[in-house]
């Protein structure tokens, strides 16, 4: 018996084929990427900048108005609102005012609160109405029966 090893695999074909993978291939193949890369890119880059002057080509025009306007109104440079317009600013951060809004109207019909404490009005959840209302059913007005006066006919009648 020899003391020799033989590296044979299930199917008795050897280790492996030294063939298959060669260095100057894998070089041409990391080559040819990096071109390719390259290529894309430019052609990326080229597109771009086509549509770059295509957009800015069909800009709507600024209103004669406006005088201090920026060039590119795509883009809001840094503290343009602020800057550019007198006082008062009506808004100036449309957006934050806009959540601010919307907080505020949720906060309402989300919330508990008195209308009038001295009167006993008080504010429900919107959730909690509906479930009422589902409960209850809305007030009906019988039939020929003329329609119940507002709180504002009321006022006008006692005045």
């Amino acid at each position: 018996m020899s003391d020799q090893k033989h590296h044979v695999n299930s199917a008795k074909h050897g280790d492996y084929e030294r063939r298959d993978v060669t260095i100057p291939g894998i070089l041409y193949f990391l080559l040819g990427l990096f071109v390719a890369g390259v290529f894309t890119y430019f052609i990326g880059r080229g597109l771009f900048a086509f549509l770059e002057r295509q957009a800015t080509k069909d800009q709507a025009p600024l209103s004669p108005l406006v005088t201090n306007a920026p060039v590119d109104t795509r883009h809001v440079a840094k503290g343009y609102p602020q800057s550019a317009f007198p006082d008062p600013k009506l808004e100036e951060d449309e957006r934050g005012q806009m959540i601010g809004v919307r907080l505020n109207e949720e906060q309402t019909l989300s919330t508990y609160d008195y209308i009038d404490q001295k009167a006993g009005t008080v504010r429900i959840p919107i959730d909690r109405a509906m479930e009422l209302i589902a409960q209850r059913g809305l007030p009906v007005r019988k039939e020929g029966a003329p329609p119940a006066p507002t709180a504002q006919e009321q006022k006008k009648g006692t005045e």
